[in-house]
């Protein structure tokens, strides 16, 4: 209030209480009204009041020149109510102001826990959704697939899972960019969200997508759910000018939900999709427990390589490889073995895929041409050559002739005695330093045979530039002079033999025809130039010593007529 507003409120009351103390009859009450007035106007202090009531009996009755025999009592009367009309006042006001400031704790407690509750909220759909396309991410996914396992009364149900990836999505990132990429991912989540909006979708991150089928009634359930996520998928999507179509590789897995748990089928799906891109993609796999049980040991076998190198469970058998002219022992090859504490003797097929997909076969091939390297030193001379299978990985390795040329250092083996037998495949890369790392090898004096001619790309022309001196023959060949000679098909295979001993011959290349196992097959291949044959009639993998005792004479050889292959 301004000094004139506060002198002009103390002039409206002062009056009133002048015309209270005169009137007849007198009414107190007036003191009340003017007590509550001074609270309003927020004279509202013990002092303002003392100073009220002090002023009105010093100095009221006299300035009004009173002179009546009660006025004294009035002016008692009206104090008392207007002290009392100034505390009923300020009480109310205390209390008003208390349930104010207590309706507005009230009011900013309801708004800080709506502001937090909002908050949690944000923050639980900030951690149970992926920012990129607003879809629910893996942790969502797997609370809604641990409650389906888990829901009481689940009975029979039966749940379904299909693990989606797109195919070949990384050429988007590379072509066209990570924000071309991004988008085209927002647009396949948006198609997946409205094609398959009765079931939950995920994103798990990169191109990766699952969704959860509950209570299926069986597989079909959920293959029509990934029939329609591949359609979905497979929509064109325009995206920043670009119009992309993608396609996608579905894992499948669908079983009760008793006994199963959340990462047993995530494992189980995850697998499945691998199957489904390893055949092409743009389809879906479902589960076969029999193929996963299966990967899992080929896996634990593969896992066991290094530590079963270091045990010496590995070791060597040999093959001869014989001449079909006189039957005398041109070479051995060299065939590794396997004696696993557990599943016994293990042949080649079991193990070597597993090491070449690993990466193990560098290692595994190292050893196993290292030990062929020391055992056909310790023949003497004069012996067979020793020929050992290189894998591609080794081919292309750095220092392939600095390990090579150190080994038959050490050991004091020939160059001459050494054979080395590469794939197709191989010998066929257009990778220059494989190559001339052979030809360095070649003109140290070691051998250099094609293995399985025929079944790769069987391009003669090639062999021109390249140090090849042998090729062996693949047996699918050979196995087709079994039937009789009047057989169609065998006439056929017996002239792509010829064909090939021809070429071969004319480029100064041996050939050694693989998988004899018949004294009929020798004869074939003897009377079209064959050089050397290698199989179970020349003698079946054994120890060094075996072959080394064998008598030269074609008549004699060990294994003569036996059914079966080498290797």
């Amino acid at each position: 209030m301004t000094q004139a507003q506060l002198e002009a409120l103390l002039h409206r009351l002062t009056g009133r209480l002048a015309g209270a103390l005169r009137a007849e009859p007198f009414d107190p009450r007036v003191g009340h009204q003017v007590g509550a007035e001074l609270v309003a106007a927020h004279i509202a202090s013990a002092e303002g009041l003392g100073r009220t009531v002090e002023v009105i009996q010093l100095r009221l009755v006299r300035d009004l020149g009173l002179v009546a025999d009660d006025v004294e009592d009035r002016m008692a009367r009206l104090l008392a109510t207007v002290t009392t009309g100034y505390a009923r006042a300020l009480r109310d006001r205390t209390l008003d102001e208390q349930e104010s400031i207590r309706r507005a704790a009230m009011t900013a407690r309801a708004q800080a826990e709506r502001a937090l509750r909002d908050s949690e909220a944000r923050f639980r759909h900030q951690a149970t959704h992926d920012p990129l396309t607003d879809l629910p991410n893996r942790t969502l996914f797997t609370e809604r697939l641990t409650a389906a396992i888990d829901r009481p009364g689940r009975g029979a149900d039966r749940i379904g899972v299909c693990f989606l990836d797109l195919d070949r999505f990384k050429v988007v990132n590379d072509s066209l960019g990570h924000q071309v990429g991004d988008a085209l991912l927002v647009s396949v989540a948006a198609r997946l969200r409205r094609a398959l909006g009765d079931h939950l979708v995920a994103r798990l991150g990169g191109d990766e997508f699952v969704v959860l089928v509950e209570r299926t009634t069986g597989t079909h359930d959920v293959v029509r759910v990934a029939e329609a996520a591949l359609a979905a998928v497979g929509e064109p999507a325009l995206v920043d000018g670009h119009e992309l179509t993608v396609s996608a590789s579905v894992g499948i897995v669908e079983r009760p939900v008793v006994g199963a748990s959340p990462v047993e089928l995530m494992r189980a799906a995850d697998s499945t999709l691998h199957w489904a891109k390893a055949a092409g993609g743009a389809r879906w796999s479902i589960f076969d427990p029999d193929r996963h049980r299966d990967e899992l040991d080929r896996y634990a076998l593969s896992a066991a390589i290094p530590a079963a190198i270091d045990r010496g469970e590995f070791y060597l058998d040999y093959q001869p490889l014989t001449s079909l002219r006189d039957g005398a022992l041109l070479g051995v090859e060299a065939l590794v073995r396997w004696r696993h504490p557990e599943l016994g003797v293990l042949r080649p097929d079991r193990f070597i895929g597993l090491a070449e997909e690993t990466g193990l076969i560098v290692r595994l091939g190292g050893w196993v041409l290292a030990e062929a390297c020391r055992e056909a030193e310790s023949w003497g001379a004069p012996a067979p050559f020793v020929s050992v299978n290189l894998a591609v990985r080794q081919v292309h390795r750095p220092g392939l002739v600095q390990e090579v040329g150190g080994l038959l250092r050490q050991t004091g083996l020939p160059p001459e005695r050494l054979q080395l037998e590469i794939t197709e495949s191989t010998m066929m890369s257009t990778a220059e330093e494989p190559v001339r790392a052979l030809r360095v090898l070649a003109d140290l004096g070691v051998r250099i045979a094609i293995d399985d001619f025929g079944t790769g790309y069987c391009n003669l022309a090639y062999l021109r530039d390249l140090p090849v001196t042998e090729l062996k023959v693949a047996g699918e060949f050979v196995a087709g002079l079994r039937a009789p000679v009047t057989d169609p098909t065998s006439r056929t295979d017996e002239r792509i033999l010829a064909s090939l001993v021809s070429l071969a011959h004319a480029l100064d290349l041996t050939v050694t025809a693989e998988g004899v196992e018949t004294e009929g097959q020798a004869d074939r291949l003897r009377a079209i130039g064959c050089d050397a044959g290698q199989g179970w009639y020349f003698g079946r993998p054994g120890p060094a010593a075996g072959c080394l005792d064998r008598s030269p004479a074609l008549s004699t050889l060990a294994g003569a007529g036996a059914v079966g292959s080498g290797g």
